[in-house]
């Protein structure tokens, strides 16, 4: 079978550093790919097709890239290490007219930045397929932060720490499940998994990681009618309230949570009675055992008294 990227192997990723004097950096997560057939499970997880547009966090050498700009119309790929570009512009040459790198920290991204990068490349739109070998420190941090900002984005398929991944997927109930938990539900689903050992990647990470996908998906109010952004963030807001403090009820939970927030934080306390009443929550439930549409409707209640 021909490979998808001749950069992944432990030799032509050693070349590519050693001829531009490079190594790899502990201090920015760098953990390259080897393994072309993950390679391949990745671009098939993220059904890619000869006409979507890609956006790329944490390319690398262009392992990745090579693969995604061989199997989509354009990519986009932001990379915060500034020794890289270089690299990049000489592993993806063949592909220039369909690859444009932003140097810059992803969390820092804007659409505007995105938006200049495919009309550069004569693509109108912003890509709809977000698919990444993500830096692990802030992999969490950048999936919700995508979701949140760039509503463009149909789909994420990323690669995490497996910690991360359990986090994502956890179940109510589940020593995984969290406020991070509720909140990426708020607008995404998972739909598909693979998990990826530590000899998959040069130098080996010390910990096992994972390929999730994520979908967007539309979040609906007891009536039906989707949850607009303000709906979003009171019910975000509510899930920080309900995991404040683990394993203690939602009630003091919440009272733990607003009372660190002034004045306003004060007022909503003083209202708590009224808010579970309304969400028809019971107060001395743990945080852990409510579900999304508890949730939603905690955030409801919130909008109603604050």
């Amino acid at each position: 079978m021909t490979k998808l990227s001749p950069l992944a192997s432990v030799s032509e990723t050693r070349a590519v550093l050693e001829a531009h004097g490079l190594s790899t950096k502990y201090s920015l997560g760098q953990n390259f790919l080897i393994n072309d057939a993950i390679l391949q499970k990745i671009v098939a997880l993220a059904d890619l097709a000869p006409d979507d547009y890609v956006l790329e966090v944490g390319p690398g050498i262009g392992t990745l890239t090579i693969a995604l700009l061989k199997n989509a119309r354009c990519v986009v790929s932001v990379e915060r290490d500034t020794d890289l570009p270089a690299v990049l512009e000489e592993t993806c040459a063949p592909w220039a007219d369909a690859f444009r790198p932003i140097n810059k920290d992803a969390l820092d991204l804007s659409a505007d930045d995105v938006e200049a990068a495919m009309a550069s490349m004569g693509c109108e739109g912003l890509p709809a397929k977000f698919v990444a070998n993500l830096p692990y420190a802030v992999a969490a941090t950048i999936i919700l932060d995508f979701f949140e900002r760039f509503p463009w984005l149909a789909s994420a398929t990323v690669m995490v720490q497996k910690e991360v991944a359990d986090r994502i997927t956890a179940q109510p109930g589940s020593k995984n499940y969290g406020a991070y938990t509720v909140k990426l539900g708020m607008h995404a689903r998972p739909s598909g998994r693979f998990l990826v050992g530590p000899g998959n990647f040069f130098p080996p990470p010390r910990v096992e990681s994972a390929v999730l996908r994520l979908n967007r998906r539309p979040v609906f109010d007891d009536q039906g009618v989707p949850l607009d952004a303000d709906a979003i963030a009171a019910a975000c807001t509510m899930a920080e309230a309900a995991f404040a403090t683990r394993r203690k009820t939602l009630s003091n939970s919440c009272k733990t949570y607003f009372a660190g927030r002034g004045p306003q934080g004060a007022a909503v306390i003083a209202r708590l009675p009224q808010l579970f009443e309304r969400a028809g929550i019971d107060p001395r439930l743990r945080g852990e055992t409510l579900d999304l549409p508890e949730f939603v409707r905690l955030g409801c209640a919130f909008q109603q008294i604050a």
